[in-house]
C-alpha cells in the first residue's frame, strides 16, 4: 500500500484525537451537523430532480441529436471538431452523460488523437452548469436564473473553443 491512500484516514484519526483533547463532544456535534443538512437537503431536492428530469429528457427526445446535427457546422468553423458536439451540448445538462460520451469518443478516437484531446479538454473545461445552478439558486432568495445561467453557459463555451485552439495548436 502506498503513503499516499493513508493521508485520509490520519487526517481522520488525528482529528478524532484533537477533539478527545479539546474534550468535544463528538457525537453531539455530527448528529447537530446532520440536522442541519436535512433542511437543506431537502431544499434542494425540487431543483435538482428538476434538473436530471430535463436532462433525462433532452437525451430521449431526439432534441440532443438534433441539436448536435445543427450545430456541427457552426462549431467546425469556430474550430470544434463535429465529432464531440454531442459532448459539448450534453455537459452543461449530465456530468454522467457527458462522462459517457467521452468514454465512447477516446475508445473510437484514442486519448492521442486530435479529437480525443479536445474532447478531455472540453470535458474538463466545461461544467455542468445546470446543475450547479440549481444547487446555488436552491439557496439564495432573490432568483434571478437567466443572466448567470447565461454567462456560465458562455464561458463554459468559450473554454471549449480556446481549449480547441490550444490542442490544435501544441
Amino acid at each position: 500500500m502506498k503513503w499516499v491512500a493513508l493521508v485520509i484516514p490520519v487526517l481522520f484519526f488525528a482529528l478524532f484525537f484533537y477533539a478527545l483533547f479539546k474534550k468535544v463532544k463528538l457525537y453531539d456535534c455530527f448528529t447537530s451537523g446532520v440536522k442541519e443538512a436535512v433542511p437543506l437537503a431537502l431544499s434542494l431536492f425540487p431543483y435538482l430532480a428538476t434538473i436530471l428530469m430535463l436532462s433525462a429528457l433532452f437525451e430521449a427526445s431526439g432534441l440532443s441529436r438534433y441539436l448536435t446535427s445543427l450545430l456541427s457546422p457552426v462549431f467546425r468553423t469556430l474550430g470544434i471538431p463535429p465529432e464531440i458536439s454531442s459532448l459539448v451540448l450534453i455537459k452543461p445538462f449530465s456530468g454522467s452523460g457527458s462522462t459517457a460520451l467521452l468514454s465512447e469518443l477516446l475508445s473510437s478516437y484514442g486519448a492521442d488523437s486530435y479529437i480525443g484531446r479536445c474532447a478531455c479538454v472540453a470535458y474538463g473545461s466545461s461544467e455542468t452548469v445546470f446543475y450547479i445552478s440549481a444547487v446555488y439558486f436552491a439557496g439564495v432568495k432573490h432568483k434571478k436564473l437567466l443572466l448567470p445561467t447565461a454567462i456560465a453557459l458562455f464561458a463554459n463555451f468559450i473554454g471549449v473553443v480556446v481549449g480547441c485552439l490550444l490542442c490544435r495548436v501544441l
